[in-house]
């Protein structure tokens, strides 16, 4: 008998707020509304919806920004505490210098900065350890609708982790590895796998500095202990544990969530899709998955092709069901099923403003507690799938990897019965999509450059190449939409480096058209004869944002080859527009493995100009690399030029 597909719950009541907005929303006239719009973002098919949402009340991530101003100058600068019930507390020199605790402006801004990489590291490693769960529950065979894509890397890795593997099944090397993975979060051993994967002279540098992580939850758990008032107290120390957690994420819980995901999912080959609000379509049920976590999205993927509910949806008018991603579990389904990507960050709201998206599936991270009230104003349904992420408004059901394939059918059921009541003339899909490359793991640089990293370093080596950077992270409304991204890629491509993106950064060169080979036009005279000889962009898209550990890994290859470390590589780092704790994470292990990453927007900690001289400087005695920040795209661009210039020198080439 046929498994009963699950009936969703209402997460608290159907938020319907659409007139209450838009009667209390100012209307604009047309010449602020035409002002408005340009300063909001550059990305040109999201303009007419954001003039629409102004002309007509409907709120956005911008309004609420604006409402937000003028912001707070102390939480702004991280001197603000909140820890314990003697405060809330607040650094106002010269007078008050101390926190009701003795806390004095270093230690308050360092405390809330580890408490920023902390849950940073937090959300990228447990997303992680979801992956690697569904690995064992593979190899335990209770997770039937799922199996392994890519059984080479499921064997090299089960080589790496020390697990005989030439005799058994690829079901029963699931089990294996997977149960070894998961003690890498809460271990007693003092040390990840993942690790060795490093140049030796990168971890001979974090065993003096003290911060090679323990564990992917110890080092979590003991970074939230230090932030707890009457613990750390010095700032060096407080930041240096913020360096050793963000490093659990970079080589444990990312690193570990990239891997599994190629073995289930199949690791990305280079292919070609289509990008931006545009690849929604008229006449189908559109259905958008939103979040990171593709053991939910793989699942949709299958649902959406089954026969009965595609002629449902015929049934129903459609002439059939377009699956469309967002953020990163769009990216993933982008670089492995090149299934078309609507958007980034701040594209969520607009999604559901075309009047055309029956339905917004998400899981988790990056997800705006804002969209029941913005589809409430629409017809599209808001379906939560994970426990950790319930969003009052949206309709939850309770999706495992156990039950994956009927729930991913129940949701898209419930999908295609709401086309009927779409509104055909409040449909407004602007433009037309843009083509993009993507799928550019490390192996298919591999295959593309012949078999080996050989050919790339050769290239660097003669200066065709001047470097690489990874320029990463998300949407910020305290810069344009997209611009940060897409004027910084533009700049450094023009001074004949490669970019390699990751996340909602490569989504914004994406709608820019930087992800073509044809862009290679727009790039230096070295850098566009390399990318016509082997046919690719200038800007490669690597995958969502916990595939920066991608980034991490070919810095090591290359590492290797050289037998250099990853410090002394001309590589830098960038994230123009990041917003999240994630983000902190990411920079703080980029810096910490030895790369130099340049931020668009400064982080709370402008109240201590001991932390700021600390991070931009004083981390170079310590991991050979720094933090700079550089809201103007352009500057950022020469700074990473002169930097990778200098450690070509180093390199003497």
């Amino acid at each position: 008998m046929a498994e009963q597909e699950p009936k969703p719950v209402l997460v608290r009541e159907r938020i319907d707020v659409c007139e209450l907005d838009r009667a209390r929303m100012s209307l604009m006239n047309p010449a602020l509304i035409e002002q408005k719009k340009k300063e909001r973002t550059i990305d040109e098919n999201a303009k007419p919806l954001i003039e629409m949402a102004l002309r007509e009340g409907f709120e956005t991530v911008w309004d609420r920004y604006e409402m937000q101003q003028p912001s707070c100058k102390y939480c702004e600068a991280g001197l603000s505490c909140a820890r314990c019930t003697m405060g809330p507390c607040r650094i106002i020199p010269p007078h008050r210098i101390r926190g009701v605790c003795g806390a004095d402006a270093d230690l308050i801004v360092s405390r809330n900065l580890l408490d920023m990489i902390a849950t940073g590291s937090a959300a990228h490693s447990d997303h992680g350890r979801d992956i690697v769960e569904t690995l064992y529950l593979v190899g335990m065979g209770t997770a039937t609708d799922y199996g392994i894509a890519d059984e080479d890397k499921l064997r090299l890795l089960a080589q790496e982790f020390g697990i005989a593997n030439d005799k058994k099944s690829a079901k029963e090397i699931a089990a294996l590895l997977g149960r070894a993975m998961l003690e890498e979060y809460g271990m007693t051993r003092n040390t990840l796998q993942c690790l060795s994967r490093a140049p030796k002279a990168t971890q001979e540098i974090w065993d003096a500095a003290g911060i090679t992580p323990r564990g992917i939850d110890r080092e979590v758990v003991d970074s939230m202990h230090r932030v707890q008032m009457g613990v750390g107290a010095d700032y060096t120390n407080i930041l240096l544990q913020g360096l050793r957690c963000s490093l659990s994420d970079g080589w444990g819980g990312s690193m570990l969530g990239t891997d599994v995901s190629d073995v289930l999912f199949g690791t990305p080959s280079i292919r070609e899709s289509k990008v931006n609000l545009a690849v929604l379509k008229k006449d189908h049920v559109n259905i958008a998955v939103h979040g990171h976590n593709p053991v939910l999205s793989e699942m949709v993927v299958k649902a959406v092709t089954d026969p009965e509910l595609v002629a449902l949806a015929k049934k129903n008018g459609a002439a059939g069901i377009n699956l469309v991603g967002l953020c990163c579990t769009g990216s993933e389904l982008l670089m492995r099923k090149g299934v078309p990507m609507s958007g980034n960050h701040l594209n969520q709201e607009l999604v559901i403003m075309t009047g055309a998206l029956e339905a917004m599936i998400v899981d988790y991270q990056c997800i705006f507690p804002s969209l029941p009230r913005t589809a409430s104003c629409f017809h599209t349904l808001i379906v939560s799938t994970s426990p950790k992420a319930k969003i009052p408004g949206s309709y939850f059901f309770d999706f495992s990897p156990d039950k994956g394939l009927v729930t991913a059918k129940a949701i898209v059921r419930m999908a295609v019965e709401n086309f009927k009541n779409r509104n055909p003339a409040r449909v407004n899909i602007p433009g037309s999509p843009v083509p993009l490359m993507t799928g550019f793991s490390n192996e298919a640089i591999k295959k593309a450059l012949g078999g080996s990293f050989k050919p790339l370093i050769n290239l660097i080596a003669a200066g065709k190449i001047r470097g690489a950077v990874g320029i990463v992270g998300c949407n910020n409304p305290h810069v344009k939409h997209d611009y940060g991204h897409v004027e910084l890629t533009k700049a450094l491509i023009k001074k004949n480096i490669l970019c390699v993106e990751t996340g909602c950064a490569a989504i914004a060169s994406g709608k820019a058209g930087l992800l073509m080979p044809s862009a290679a036009a727009m790039a230096g005279d070295d850098l566009r004869a390399v990318c016509e000889s082997l046919k690719i962009p200038p800007v490669l898209h690597m995958g969502s944002c916990v595939d920066n550990s991608r980034i991490l890994v070919l810095a090591a290859e290359l590492g290797n080859a050289l037998n250099v470390p990853i410090h002394k590589l001309p590589i830098a780092g960038a994230a123009p527009e990041w917003y999240s704790q994630k983000a902190v994470s990411i920079g703080a292990y980029f810096v910490a493995s030895g790369v130099y990453t340049v931020l668009g927007v400064m982080p709370h900690i402008s109240g201590s100009p001991a932390v700021v001289s600390l991070l931009t400087d004083g981390l170079k005695g310590a991991v050979n690399a720094n933090f700079a920040v550089e809201p103007d795209p352009v500057k950022a661009a020469d700074l990473i030029a002169d930097h990778i210039e200098k450690k070509r020198t180093g390199l003497g080439i």
